[in-house]
């Protein structure tokens, strides 16, 4: 009787659903129908990922000591490869239950291995006896040749079918296996070639991971060829990603530590000047991109022991939350951990599960780095300072966050405040901002100054105290926000280095105290709400001149009363006259200028943090609402005080 069908425009589909319509699809076939069940897709990745199969194959006899070089040849139409290592070599004698040589078991039998019991490899990438079998199933042609009992065996298979016999031939010196393979154009697409560059980056990171191995590449492509080998291992490995980061490290010294015995695992990590996080982690030499429970406890490990070194030290500011975000932000580490019995994600290895790993992992990093942190002050007081302006910055952030949401959406672009009086010059790179005090000096400035390249900001008395203001009053602050709209580059979250507007952002006071107390509250302002514009070096302080000393026809200027005094001791002849600035305001436009604007007479300093804790110390200690810390630091100089400006 025939069967019953339906119709539809896409397809027919039977109505009958009886034993026969279950399909067994078994070992390759399976592979073949289903093939993103086994490398994640058939994209560039999952073109790759046939090919790590085979190489970890070849890292495992290294990591278990059976092998120390290993060759990988790609074809110059990037269609083709070899993979050949100095291990023992796949077993070529018969399987005693499946009656077929153990090679070709191997790369036809999903389940077939040699890494189930333990015995024959104590630490492996694979071991569920499937790569080899994906990788020969998705391969158009696959052969396999092995060094064996002092002879050369050979097998070959066409997407996954054996072809002949195994074949023994020949002489060989020593043992090994080589396995050349050509992906299925019918599987990964006609056009999918291998790439070079992703096949060195995970060769070269092989090379770090495991010290005595040597590996090279032979790209026939562009007839050139590399040989990697790092007898430093990731410590290596971890200077090359600060350098190729491009952002340098807090500390000079880099963690390190290896552990032989269970689990064995290799860590080198660094904090850097980076805002993100980078973790390379491994797993029995397999990269775990997706993490896992080896990253939980090295993160843990870290958090802890930091937080320790902190407490033992009394570096704790008052009422900041240090959270783990901060003590991660700006990390670069490198980790390889082996594990007896991984259970990995699915059979791509992205991602360790196994739960006991976690606190296994933490029980060794947590001791060794505190310890470490303890024996070298100078970098963990460094390490530390860069976890608090982390802290601080993103409680800033949250607080801007908290305060941009109440804002209409149509107010995202803010225009310039109205108190600026603008450069011309469109290029940041030669613009320059003054910040002055006062709107009588902010005319001064406006008259003398480059219309071109600087731009005058006048602001209206002392500022804000930022350090012990809300984000919130910071925004509503008119001349605070005034600073932001003009620098145009955003603040707490939204702060993006790459729109600030001025190279030069020149805060530029009467040169008596007040002036020195209006710079000090932008400097606290900037330093914590906008520090990296410090870091990059373009705030500056500008140096105007207190005194006017006429001699004759000779002009000096003296910044303050240790330059006057130095001035009227080196004039021999005349009587000089004295003129005290009360303010910027009283300097005519062109004497400002001559003496304070332009860049061939002034005299600028370069704001800068030498001592990322000690500052951050400073700042809340004397700018901060408690105030014991200033009383106190009153008191300990009082007698070092000749004048005092009330």
């Amino acid at each position: 009787m025939a069967k019953k069908t339906t119709t539809s425009k896409k397809r027919a589909v039977s109505t009958d659903y009886g034993a026969d319509s279950i399909q067994v699809l078994q070992n390759v076939e399976h592979v073949r129908a289903r093939p993103s069940m086994y490398i994640g897709g058939v994209n560039k990745d999952g073109l790759h990922h046939i090919v790590w199969e085979i190489l970890d194959n070849s890292v495992d006899e290294v990591i278990n000591g059976f092998a120390s070089k290993i060759q990988v040849t790609l074809s110059a139409d990037r269609k083709e490869l070899t993979i050949a290592d100095d291990g023992r070599g796949i077993p070529v004698d018969k399987h005693p239950k499946l009656k077929i040589p153990a090679v070709v078991a191997v790369f036809t039998q999903l389940g077939a291995g040699g890494k189930f019991d333990g015995e024959s490899y104590r630490h492996s990438g694979g071991l569920h006896g499937v790569g080899a079998a994906v990788a020969n199933a998705l391969s158009e042609r696959l052969e396999v040749r092995v060094k064996r009992g002092g002879k050369i065996h050979e097998v070959a298979f066409v997407r996954g079918v054996q072809e002949g016999k195994l074949v023994s031939r020949g002489k060989a010196r020593g043992t090994g296996t080589e396995v050349f393979l050509r992906p299925d154009p019918t599987i990964f697409g006609q056009k999918a070639l291998l790439d070079p560059d992703v096949l060195r980056q995970r060769i070269e990171a092989k090379s770090y991971l495991h010290k005595g191995l040597t590996i090279s590449f032979v790209d026939e492509s562009t007839n050139k060829t590399e040989v990697f080998h790092h007898a430093d291992g990731i410590a290596e490995y971890l200077d090359k990603l600060i350098t190729v980061r491009g952002k340098p490290a807090v500390h000079k010294g880099h963690f390190y530590i290896e552990r032989s015995d269970d689990p064995k695992l290799e860590l080198a990590l660094a904090w850097t000047e980076a805002s993100e996080t980078t973790i390379n982690s491994y797993v029995n030499g397999v990269p775990t991109p997706d993490g896992g429970t080896h990253e939980q406890g090295l993160r843990s490990g870290l958090g802890k022991a930091l937080r320790a070194y902190m407490q033992a030290h009394k570096l704790e500011p008052k009422g900041l939350t240090i959270g783990l975000d901060d003590i991660r932000e700006g990390l670069i580490a490198l980790f390889s951990v082996y594990v007896l019995e991984p259970q990995f994600q699915s059979q791509t290895k992205n991602r360790l599960n196994n739960p006991e790993v976690a606190t296994q992992i933490e029980g060794v990093v947590r001791p060794a780095l505190e310890q470490w942190l303890h024996e070298n002050r100078s970098l963990g007081d460094a390490i530390v300072a860069r976890v608090i302006l982390s802290a601080r910055a993103r409680a800033a952030s949250r607080a801007a966050v908290s305060s941009v949401t109440r804002k209409a959406a149509g107010h995202a672009k803010i225009g310039l405040p109205g108190k600026l009086a603008d450069c011309g010059s469109n290029d940041p790179a030669k613009c320059e901002l003054f910040i002055v005090e006062g709107d009588s000096a902010g005319g001064s400035a406006k008259m003398g100054r480059d219309r071109h390249t600087q731009a005058i900001l006048p602001l209206r008395g002392k500022v804000l105290n930022a350090a012990q203001a809300s984000i919130a009053k910071v925004l509503k602050n008119e001349e605070l926000g005034n600073i932001v709209k003009a620098l145009g580059c955003g603040i707490g979250k939204d702060f993006d280095i790459r729109g600030l507007r001025y190279d030069r952002v020149i805060l530029l006071m009467d040169a008596d105290s007040d002036g020195h107390h209006i710079a000090t509250l932008l400097l606290t302002f900037f330093y914590k709400y906008m520090p990296e514009l410090i870091r990059s070096g373009h705030i500056y302080i500008g140096q105007p001149p207190l005194f006017r000393v006429d001699v004759g026809k000779q002009t000096h200027w003296a910044a303050d009363d240790d330059h006057l005094k130095r001035i009227l001791a080196e004039i021999k002849q005349g009587k000089p006259e004295i003129q005290r600035f009360k303010g910027l305001g009283e300097m005519m436009p062109k004497t400002l200028k001559d003496t304070t604007l332009d860049p061939k007479k002034r005299q600028l300093i370069r704001v800068g943090i030498a001592d990322e804790l000690a500052t951050d110390r400073t700042i809340h200690d004397l700018m901060g609402k408690d105030a014991s810390m200033r009383y106190e630091f009153i008191m300990e100089r009082a007698a070092d005080a000749d004048e005092i400006d009330i």
